[in-house]
């Protein structure tokens, strides 16, 4: 009779979590397809020079923040139709001097508890209304030289709410060469995808650019500590505000490059992403019924996703555990789901990295899991404080 019971226990969990990783490798699989194709028309031939505030709050980002103010500078946008505004959190008494030669606007901003989105505020609250455009950056982020001249496009062809393409300045270790590849995966799944099938793509926390008035309305009533970007997205995809995707404006960004910084980093993605999970899903189900908002109900769906490192690591262990406890047809389904969710991911990498770099990099993975797995138990931490990311490339 126990034997009985366990057995069928066994049966139901499997059941569970197959239903589960199937959704999520079909769910990753329409997207990774829709991805290959081009994207939407996102320019106009209205030749209006939009104001642009571009926004870099930094903390402690002494390492980097000088050269990335400089690089801002290299635009072919008229420059006086753009300007670059550093929001300095706890910088030192030479970077500001450095800062302060350059023609850009130095704010300096103090808070007992730091975090982005504290920063924008204040950064919004002491600007005035001139501009029109608000774009997003990390203190680490470069952009190409036409990356405000294509995002002007867009705005001038109507949309509010803007994604560029934030690639990789660095493959400078194996846990760079992961973390690029994971984002170039991200950029295929949750935005370019999404973006050719008619869905808002989904926002990443830079390269972000907005109706300037819009941001200041969204950002002033923001609270969160974490996951400023996860809010923004949110909330204007349930006003019905379309976030664009563009594919060929390029920002880069600076990827993890130990161990150690990559846990901490996921701990603070999985926190953000159970918050908005319960703080959305039941409001997205109402939206979904009352306004038909598809869009809104899709980015619920993806905060109850596993991360694609937990999908494929749990799927193998499923499969090669199976082969012992199950019989064969469910093993097969098993390995099946893992053989897709494989190619999944294979079908979203970009062509440029299938190199020795990445078959290399990819042994890492297993750490890589068990990092992961290890971030789960900083997720409380990580919910109620923000963990900077320090950035500046390791050469040792």
């Amino acid at each position: 009779m126990v034997i009985e019971v366990a057995r069928i226990t066994f049966l139901v969990i499997q059941i569970i979590l197959f239903v589960y990783f199937f959704f999520t490798a079909v769910y990753f699989l329409i997207f990774s397809v829709a991805g290959l194709f081009p994207v939407k028309q996102t320019r106009a031939d209205n030749p209006k020079k939009n104001l642009f505030a571009v926004l870099i709050p930094g903390y402690r980002e002494d390492a980097v923040i000088i050269d990335v103010a400089r690089q801002a500078l290299n635009q072919d946008y008229p420059s006086g139709s753009y300007d670059v505004i550093i929001i300095a959190d706890s910088f030192s008494a030479d970077t500001l001097t450095e800062l302060r030669k350059l023609p850009i606007q130095v704010m300096e901003v103090v808070f007992e508890n730091s975090s982005k989105a504290k920063a924008l505020k204040e950064a919004v609250k002491r600007l005035n209304s001139k501009y029109d455009v608000a774009l997003i950056l990390d203190a680490d982020n470069i952009m190409e030289r036409d990356c405000l001249t294509k995002i002007n496009d867009a705005i001038n062809f109507g949309y509010k709410a803007i994604q560029v393409h934030r690639t990789a300045k660095n493959q400078n270790t194996a846990f760079a060469v992961l973390d690029t590849v994971s984002e170039e995966i991200n950029n295929q799944i949750f935005r370019k995808g999404h973006w050719v099938l008619g869905l808002s793509s989904a926002l990443i926390g830079s390269g972000m650019a907005f109706d300037y008035k819009l941001f200041r309305e969204y950002i002033t009533n923001m609270d969160f500590i974490l996951g400023e970007e996860k809010e923004l997205e949110m909330r204007m995809i349930r006003d019905q505000i379309k976030i664009a995707y563009l594919n060929d404006a390029i920002v880069y960004d600076e990827k993890v490059q130990k161990s150690t910084v990559f846990m901490v980093q996921r701990a603070r993605w999985l926190a953000t992403q159970l918050i908005f999970a319960k703080l959305y899903f039941f409001p997205g189900i109402k939206e979904l019924f009352t306004r038909g908002n598809i869009d809104f109900l899709d980015k619920v769906i993806q905060q109850l996703l596993p991360p694609r490192i937990f999908l494929l690591g749990f799927l193998i262990i499923i499969s090669a555990v199976s082969v012992f406890l199950n019989p064969l047809i469910y093993t097969w389904a098993w390995v099946i789901l893992t053989v897709v969710c494989i190619l999944t991911l294979m079908l979203s990498t970009p062509r440029r990295f299938y190199n020795m770099k990445t078959f290399k990099a990819i042994f890492l993975l297993p750490k890589g899991f068990f990092m992961m797995l290890l971030s789960l138990t900083r997720v409380y931490k990580a919910k109620k404080k923000w963990d900077h990311t320090a950035h500046g490339l390791d050469n040792s």
